[in-house]
Order: structure tokens, then sequence, then C-alpha cells
């Protein structure tokens, strides 16, 4: 596993991490924005104490551990996209910590991203974090789990995010939540 200094990890603020999108997407994961980690490795949800791969494998989403914080391998992610799964963000660019976005910039890609949908067509999109979704799509009242309106014809679940800053959930929490969307999505 790579080790980057602070100001290492500061020299990638603002950049992008490219989708993750195969061509028979059932189910899409979408992350508030990458951190800096993420940006560095090129590879979504890739700090070492994030919790999203260890929850899919949990969950039966992947049927093989990935260790993301030196960088997805290529095989890796084959075998998401060959599962059906992809990953994306609400917001492009990388900080520190979500809380750094505006609220503009959630609403940017909130419609930035019923257009991914429409142009890929998941069967479920499974947003990670609550607070974003609701600024993002303007559901002040939204709760976790599947939503009742669906978005650009897919299902709409909110998933906890997988951050090591979200102390209250736990790898088993997590699993289940994801397991729920996937189950929905016809991936698991």
């Amino acid at each position: 596993m790579p080790r980057f200094t602070r100001a290492e990890l500061e020299s990638y603020r603002g950049r992008e991490v490219p989708d993750l999108i195969g061509p028979d997407l059932r189910l899409l994961f979408v992350g508030i924005n990458p951190g800096l980690w993420t940006a560095a490795t090129q590879t979504h949800f890739a700090h070492p104490a994030n919790r999203f791969y260890p929850a899919l494998l949990l969950a039966g989403i992947i049927t093989e551990p990935i260790s993301p914080s030196a960088g997805m391998t290529d095989e890796d992610r084959d075998r998401l996209r060959a599962r059906g799964v992809g990953i994306t963000n609400l917001v492009r660019r990388a900080t520190a910590r979500a809380s750094e976005l505006t609220p503009e910039e959630l609403r940017a890609g909130g419609l930035e991203l019923v257009e991914t949908v429409r142009r890929t067509r998941p069967r479920v999109v499974a947003v990670a974090g609550i607070t974003a979704y609701r600024t993002a799509f303007a559901q002040p009242k939204a709760v976790a789990g599947r939503q009742p309106e669906a978005l650009a014809g897919a299902e709409v679940w909110v998933v906890p995010n997988p951050s090591g800053l979200n102390a209250h959930e736990t790898t088993a929490t997590l699993a289940e939540a994801y397991g729920a969307a996937a189950r929905a999505a016809g991936v698991t």
C-alpha cells in the first residue's frame, strides 16, 4: 500500500476519477465525490479506512476481495463490470472531505447523474450518503432505503456512506444495505 504525505495528497485536490461503468450495468453506486486518496490512486473508495469493498464482499456483490488502496487492478475492474456493477460520483472534483462541497455543486451533480443514468440505464442507483442525496435532489425528508421516486427510469436506493468518517456504520450494516440494493438490481 502506498503512503502519501499530506502535501502529496493535497496535490490531488480538484482532480477527477473516471466512472467505472460497463455495458451491462445493473447496479450503479454513486459516491459523494472522490477523496484525495481516491484521486491519487484513480480508484473509487480507495482510502484504506473505507469499508466499501469489504461490505461488497460480505454482501456477496463481489466474490473476491478487492484491496483498492494501492489502486484497483484491471482484473478487479473487469470483475465488477462483469457483475453489472458500476461506480460514479455526484461531484467529480476531489476534496479532503465531502463537507467542502457546496449545495450548488451537489445539485449540479444530481442533474449530471440523471444524464448518466439515462445513458447507462442501470436497474438500480444506490447513492451512498443521505445528506448528499437530500441536497442533490431537493428531498430534505428522504430517509435511507428505497426511494419512492425513480431516477430516469432506475430504482433509487439511498445507502450509507462507507467512509471511515461515518463511524456509526459497520461493515456488516453497510453490507446489509448494499445487499438490499443489489438484490433489487438482480446482482445477487
